[in-house]
């Protein structure tokens, strides 16, 4: 698989870089085309053509060389000192190779097509040897009738100023494309390579999230399991056929929880039964005077949440919030709303408030408290969801915002 998106990157930036020189060898053409259509008097030379194709040939081969060879140095293997040792003996090769590619005229080491001309932009005398000499011809030009010269040097010396430039012109802007080309390079690789380490970060960062909720729910699961079958040991003793029905209630719970829990979402109903179930068998334990109020919508749409994500809220309740001795109560709420569930849980105290706000139903050994259902959401929603506890004197709420999956 990973080989397989490499290949994905690798292809994308060769097939960029393939336009972007279609592109540039086809400039020519088109450029030419235009000429011959817009001037009925130009032609369609292919000797132009082929003479810009020679010159992006050069480019080509030294692209091909960075790209492949070059290139990676810098951007795979962060070889820098390589890279730019090797960059700069290409450009002083290139630089040698543009400078000696000047077609120059061996008798006067000036351009072949280039006339010469004299300082004073006089145009040196023009001798046609098809038409015999007359004596006219022959005859020297008197000092009074040759034109003013200003340039005082020999007339052998005046077709130059000087010899020819070693670095001209054109070829420093010849070696400035290149460098630009190289860096227009580099630019394209460090790009593909940037956005594939941004997917390579992105992939792991939900393979660490799916191995935290794993976590996370490995922990839920073998909790939840000791709470209820410690009721039902305390069933067995007290009634039997209590207890009974407490292991189908548990068979019902235990199947959601293993096909289920597992997986990243459930539909709301399931979550609500297993709740309805685990509620059920929580009730056959109690006497009458603990008040337990249910509201859940029975008609739902299809919509999906977290598994287990609202059972430690009931299951912390009826922990601390139940007393023998005493009057307790226990209200589950659920609102379903168009983007979001809306859930609502309170229970009376047992004991006076303590300090911290989670303390009420803060971990104990082997247990698992609010943390772990703090971390749960963070880890689905980020920021996008509300937890609001209220710790009051006789009254523990819970209130949870989640948006659906």
């Amino acid at each position: 698989m990973k080989r397989a998106y490499w290949m994905k990157q690798s292809r994308q930036e060769n097939i960029t870089y393939l336009v972007v020189w279609g592109l540039l060898f086809a400039a020519p053409l088109l450029s030419l085309y235009v000429r011959t259509m817009s001037d009925s008097n130009a032609v369609f030379n292919w000797t132009e053509i082929l003479l810009v194709w020679r010159k992006f040939s050069v480019y080509l081969l030294l692209f091909l060389v960075h790209n492949f060879l070059l290139a990676p140095l810098l951007i795979h293997g962060h070889k820098r000192m390589a890279y730019f040792s090797v960059v700069a003996v290409v450009l002083a090769a290139f630089t040698f190779y543009q400078c000696n590619s000047r077609p120059f005229d061996k008798r006067n080491h000036s351009l072949p097509d280039r006339p010469m001309e004299l300082s004073d932009g006089h145009q040196p005398p023009h001798f046609d040897d098809s038409q015999p000499m007359t004596f006219e011809d022959e005859r020297p030009t008197m000092p009074d009738e040759m034109p003013p010269r200003a340039d005082k040097r020999p007339p052998h010396k005046l077709h130059r100023d000087g010899p020819p430039p070693i670095v001209g012109e054109r070829d420093l802007l010849a070696v400035m494309v290149l460098i630009l080309m190289f860096g227009a390079n580099l630019g394209i690789k460090g790009y593909y390579r940037s956005r594939s380490d941004r997917k390579r970060l992105a992939e792991l960062e939900r393979q660490n999230l799916e191995q935290q909720l794993e976590y996370l729910r490995y922990q839920i699961n073998p909790h939840f399991f000791m709470n209820t079958l410690n009721n039902i040991h305390a069933l067995v003793d007290i009634d039997p056929e209590k207890a009974q029905k407490t292991i189908v209630e548990l068979s019902k719970m235990m199947r959601f929880v293993l096909y289920e829990g597992n997986k990243q979402s459930v539909p709301i109903s399931r979550e609500f039964d297993f709740i309805r179930h685990y509620i059920s068998l929580m009730q056959l334990r109690y006497t009458e005077k603990v008040t337990i109020t249910v509201d859940l919508p029975q008609e739902l749409p299809d919509r999906q949440i977290p598994p287990l994500i609202l059972i430690t809220f009931i299951e912390n309740a009826f922990k601390h919030g139940v007393s023998y001795q005493h009057t307790s109560f226990i209200e589950v709420k659920a609102e379903v709303l168009a983007h979001e569930l809306h859930f609502t849980c309170r229970n009376s105290k047992t004991e006076e408030p303590s300090p911290a706000p989670n303390s009420h139903i803060a971990e104990q050994e082997g247990g698992v408290g609010l943390a772990n259902v703090r971390k749960r959401l963070d880890l689905l929603y980020e920021q996008n969801y509300t937890l609001s506890i209220s710790d009051n004197a006789g009254v523990y709420t819970v209130e949870l915002n989640i948006p659906f999956l």
